[in-house]
């Protein structure tokens, strides 16, 4: 088994030659560039980050500019890179540093950890990549290269597993370049070290890694056993009045998509005197959308109304009346805004 300084060795020679160095938050890097990546990175691959990476930067280039803007905003952006609470936690730790912390990311551990959205990884990585501080990182890559190096035989989710991986994770720190090392271990995971196809002969640490080692390093780390991911069913009400305006309900905060607009829903058909619009005409049935979430699976059956607008609900917090062109401009779920994209294209609208 290597010792600690040699496992870094190896990295940093391999980062030197093979690492990426040309990402778009590693060009004139700011503590704001990296935590705004790292915030983006969390469960997202990086192909699809850098394009909404680009035009966030482009919208917001500093963090005053982030906690300025309103929330619909920052959503609008954020729209189709799924897990929306690191948009609205994004938003919420721009305004804590501007009023706390001078408008600039906090440079200390403990201030990181108490803003919303970052958690001991992401508060690491800043610590190591903006500021040089020996920091380790947990994230999705480094977790399978420091399970398939030991071979560890318990699913990393496991709090004690966790807690030893962690130690392990201190252990293997270099004392110098500790920025390259930090991502060289993010680069090896997502080039080398990869979940079904990794490419063992070109990487620095096959010697030693007892993954390789037993024969098939794709049996680590351990997998949870997986349940059967639950199917839920939903009804979407897509109200039309003239000027093709369309009525958005705003959706509660919690849950999937807070915070962004959708149509109004229900779980099964209702019956008219509770639809949010009265004596809506029905249309027609669209094809049934399907939407896969980490932990279960949507089926969403849209339907289309044309609405009276002497019977249409009144514009409150929650609801809305837009025409369709600045409905592609709010915050909306992936389904939603190619739902509209879709009525617009061929021309359903009234």
């Amino acid at each position: 088994m290597l010792t600690s300084s040699t496992f870094s060795d190896r990295l940093l020679a391999w980062y030197d030659q093979h690492g990426r160095k040309d990402l778009p938050w590693q060009q004139n890097a700011s503590a704001y560039h990296i935590w705004l990546s790292e915030v983006m990175l969390q469960q997202t691959q990086v192909a699809t980050v850098i394009p909404y990476y680009q035009r966030f930067i482009e919208k917001f280039p500093h963090i005053d500019a982030l906690a300025d803007a309103h929330v619909d905003d920052v959503l609008s952006l954020w729209s189709g890179l799924g897990y929306y609470a690191r948009g609205r936690n994004l938003h919420k730790a721009a305004i804590q540093m501007q009023q706390q912390h001078n408008s600039q990311v906090p440079e200390d551990f403990q201030s990181l950890l108490h803003l919303p959205g970052i958690g001991r990884s992401t508060a690491g990585a800043i610590m190591a990549l903006a500021f040089h501080q020996r920091f380790p990182i947990l994230d999705g890559n480094v977790k399978r290269v420091l399970a398939r190096y030991d071979a560890s035989n318990i699913w990393p989710g496991e709090k004690h597993a966790e807690t030893a991986m962690w130690q392990r994770a201190e252990e293997l720190l270099p004392s110098t370049r500790i920025a390259n090392y930090i991502q060289a271990q993010m680069d090896l995971g997502a080039t080398l070290c990869t979940r079904s196809r990794p490419d063992c002969q070109r990487c620095p640490l096959i010697t030693d890694c007892q993954a390789y080692a037993s024969g098939d390093p794709t049996l680590f780390p351990v997998r949870k056993t997986k349940k059967q991911q639950p199917v839920r069913q939903t009804n979407w009400y897509i109200y039309i009045h003239q000027d093709n305006h369309i009525l958005l309900e705003q959706r509660p905060q919690s849950g999937i998509w807070g915070g962004l607009w959708s149509f109004p829903e229900a779980a099964a058909q209702v019956a008219d005197n509770i639809l949010p619009v009265k004596n809506a005409v029905f249309q027609s049935s669209m094809p049934e959308i399907k939407h896969v979430f980490s932990h279960f699976k949507l089926t969403i059956h849209p339907h289309i109304f044309t609405a009276d607008p002497i019977n249409i609900v009144a514009e409150n917090n929650q609801h809305i009346w837009v025409k369709i062109d600045k409905a592609l401009t709010l915050g909306l779920p992936a389904p939603v805004k190619q739902l509209i994209e879709f009525l617009s294209s061929t021309e359903r609208m009234l």
